[in-house]
C-alpha cells in the first residue's frame, strides 16, 4: 500500500476518514477489509465511516460510503455533508455541488461552516406497525431515507435502551435480510427534537445519524407532532436542521442541515491495516 493522504472529518459526532481518489491511488474492488482495519479504534485512525471520492460524468464528483464494518451503504446524512465539504476544500467543488451515490444524485450547499445536503426521496412509509421484541410489543415506524431506519417515538430520551432494543430492532426478522437502523426519538415542540440511534454498519449507538435525524422528523410529521424546519438534538449536542415540503402525499425538497468539520489531515502508513483487533501485528 502506497502512503495514503487523508482527511479525518466529523459531522455532528459522526467521524469519517475520507480520501480524494481521483488518481485511483486505491483500488476500489474488494477493499471492505481494508476499510475495516482502518476505521478500527485504538490499533489504526479509527472512524465511523470511510469515504472515497472518484471522478465523475455526471457530476462533481462520484462517491462510495463504507460502514465501519466495511459494509458499502447507499447514503449517509452526515459523511454525504463532511464529502462535500472536503470536496469545497479541495477545489473539486464550488460552494454549490451535485454528487453521485447509489442512493442517487445528491445536491449539496457550502453554508460557511455548516453544509445544507439534499436527501433522497423517502420511501416504503409505514406509519405504527406492531413489533414484537422479546415478548413485548413496540410502536414503530419505517420509512427509507436513502436507507431503512425504524423510528419508536420515547417519553424520555435519556433512559431509553438504545443498544439493546436498537440492536434487536436492527436484526429484527421483520427487516431481513438488509437490516435496519433504530431511532429512539423524543418530540419536544413542533420544531424540536432529540435523537438517539442504533447503527446498522456501525453495530453500537453513534454520537449522531444523519439519514436518522431526517427519517424521525418526517415519521413526527406524519402523526402531526412537527412542521418544517425541525431542529434535532443529536447524543453528541450537535444539532441538525431537517427542511421538508409534503404535497400530494409525498415529501419533496428534503434538505439535511448540519455542521461538517475537519479534525485533521493525515497520512495512512502500511501500520494503519496491519493489526488485528487486539492490537496485535499480522504475520
Amino acid at each position: 500500500m502506497h502512503n495514503i493522504d487523508f482527511f479525518k472529518m466529523s459531522g455532528s459526532g459522526n467521524d469519517f476518514i475520507i480520501v480524494d481518489n481521483s488518481s485511483g491511488i486505491i483500488n476500489g474492488d474488494n477493499i471492505n477489509d481494508f476499510v475495516e482495519k482502518i476505521c478500527q479504534r485504538k490499533v489504526s485512525v479509527g472512524a465511523d465511516g470511510f469515504i472515497l471520492l472518484q471522478k465523475s460524468d455526471k457530476a462533481d464528483f462520484k462517491w462510495r460510503f463504507f460502514n465501519a464494518d466495511g459494509s458499502e451503504a447507499e447514503m449517509c446524512g452526515n459523511g454525504g455533508r463532511c464529502a462535500a465539504m472536503f470536496a469545497y476544500l479541495k477545489g473539486i467543488a464550488g460552494k454549490k455541488m451535485s454528487f453521485e451515490t447509489l442512493a442517487g444524485l445528491i445536491r449539496a450547499e457550502i453554508l460557511d461552516d455548516r453544509v445544507k445536503l439534499e436527501m433522497p426521496s423517502p420511501e416504503s412509509v409505514i406509519c405504527d406497525q406492531t413489533l414484537l421484541i422479546e415478548g413485548e410489543k413496540h410502536l414503530v415506524s419505517f420509512i427509507n431515507t436513502g436507507v431503512p431506519h425504524v423510528v419508536k417515538f420515547v417519553s424520555d430520551i435519556d433512559d431509553c435502551e438504545v443498544v439493546q432494543i436498537g440492536r434487536l430492532i436492527r436484526y429484527h426478522d421483520q427487516y431481513k435480510p438488509a437490516g435496519s437502523n433504530a431511532n429512539f426519538a423524543y418530540v419536544s415542540g413542533r420544531s424540536n427534537m432529540a435523537l438517539r440511534t442504533y447503527e446498522r454498519g456501525v453495530e453500537d449507538e453513534t454520537l449522531a445519524c444523519g439519514t436518522g435525524a431526517v427519517a424521525s422528523v418526517l415519521i413526527a410529521y406524519l402523526k402531526d407532532m412537527v412542521s418544517s424546519p425541525v431542529a434535532v438534538r443529536t447524543k453528541g449536542g450537535g444539532i441538525l436542521t431537517v427542511h421538508f415540503k409534503h404535497t400530494r402525499d409525498r415529501f419533496e425538497e428534503v434538505f439535511l442541515e448540519g455542521d461538517a468539520r475537519v479534525i485533521y489531515e493525515g497520512r495512512l502508513w502500511q501500520d494503519a491495516i496491519i493489526t488485528d483487533q487486539f492490537g496485535n501485528r499480522e504475520s
